[in-house]
């Protein structure tokens, strides 16, 4: 019995159809698997690159171990006890592990986890403060020769003095950010760095008693006089824009701790001793609230312009000065409010008053409030 060659030849098709469908598939799993390993081998060369360019500016990053991962859709390089220790001033930070994710289609977007603790210290000594969190998040986008944008997120951030074995909590925020990019110009050529800070719940009772109730914070400001963004230490840029007459302006600056509510703007430069000097404006409601957690009374009746004053009078009937003196800090909060403009803050009584930076020195109106470090 003869068979038909046209049902042999029916039969034969789906078998070559299957075999070239498998053909294909293993092609595109070779394809992707080199792509992939290609990928891989030019984020190694990107992080590399990050490294060099921060072993420049001082900043040294090493791991115990790493190892790359991640296929098939992404390049994932994991550094178990990553260290950070720069030079300027001598400085070692420890953490358990960090973890760099790139996609294989956005080669240039480098997002980085961080394991904590994180512990703080001089190299071959002790850790001095320790750093935890629930989330710790950077993201970098660009190349090492030309850098877009940057940014550092945490959620439950605590940092923690550490001596011997008592801690003592310095900063806690319930959500804190760092965020920097071009707005204008390029690494190569007169830069201009656009820098915002946000925080979320955050206090610091060491840093001044008043700091120990929650504060949220929102400041952005634009660093402008920079040559070049080429790789160098933060003091050495801020010389680097006090040379080129540059300031930092303040766009946007928003803080709120309770019922005190303050917003402004404004210039500032630097001082050949890398000190702060210029003006903010500032609208703020709860100023009696304000005075009263920050010490105005006192600051203000311990201030030179008082001492001077004070003096005079001294010489006119001793004792005078003295008098003089407290009743002027009893009416500290009358007299900035009648110094300032008065006018209202999303519907809160408010007053708009300079916050002047004089050589460091941080001054509400006639009042002293604090002093800022030298940028260099």
């Amino acid at each position: 019995m003869m068979r038909d060659p046209t049902s042999i030849q029916s039969r034969r098709r789906p078998g070559l159809r299957y075999t070239i469908l498998l053909f294909i598939v293993f092609a595109l799993i070779a394809g992707w698997t080199a792509f992939w390993k290609f990928a891989a081998g030019r984020a190694e060369t990107a992080i590399d690159g990050w490294r060099a360019r921060e072993a420049k500016s001082g900043r040294i990053y090493t791991c115990g171990s790493q190892d790359v991962g991640g296929f098939p859709f992404r390049i994932e390089v994991n550094c178990d006890q990553a260290l950070l220790r720069t030079n300027q001033p001598p400085i070692e930070l420890r953490t358990t592990s960090l973890v760099m994710v790139a996609q294989v289609y956005q080669p240039g977007l480098l997002i980085s986890e961080f394991r904590g603790p994180l512990t703080v210290g001089e190299p071959g000594k002790a850790p001095e403060f320790v750093a935890d969190w629930k989330l710790a998040q950077s993201s970098v986008r660009g190349t090492p020769s030309a850098p877009e944008r940057g940014s550092l997120v945490f959620d439950l951030l605590s940092v923690e003095r550490v001596n011997g074995t008592a801690r003592e909590s310095m900063v806690r925020a319930r959500h804190a950010e760092l965020h920097g990019r071009m707005a204008e110009g390029s690494a190569i050529n007169k830069p201009v760095i656009e820098v915002a800070v946000r925080i979320d719940q955050g206090t610091a009772p060491n840093l001044h008693p008043a700091a120990a109730t929650p504060i949220n914070a929102d400041v952005t400001a634009l660093l402008r006089g920079l040559n070049d963004f080429s790789p160098k230490p933060w003091p050495e840029r801020f010389r680097e824009l006090q040379a080129a007459g540059g300031s930092i302006d303040i766009t946007k600056a928003r803080l709120q701790q309770g019922d005190i509510l303050a917003i402004g703007d404004g210039a500032l430069s630097l001082n050949s001793d890398g000190r702060l000097v210029g003006e903010l404006r500032i609208t703020m409601a709860g100023l009696e609230q304000f005075l009263a957690a920050i010490g105005a009374q006192q600051r203000f009746q311990t201030s030179p312009n008082m001492d001077r004053l004070a003096g005079a009078l001294d010489r006119l009937a001793p004792g005078l000065g003295e008098m003089a003196r407290q009743q002027a800090g009893a009416n500290v909060s009358l007299g900035i409010n009648l110094l300032g403009e008065q006018t209202t803050l999303e519907g809160k009584r408010a007053v708009t008053l300079p916050l002047r930076f004089n050589d460091g020195a941080v001054y509400l109106g006639p009042i002293p409030i604090g002093n800022t470090p030298a940028l260099f």
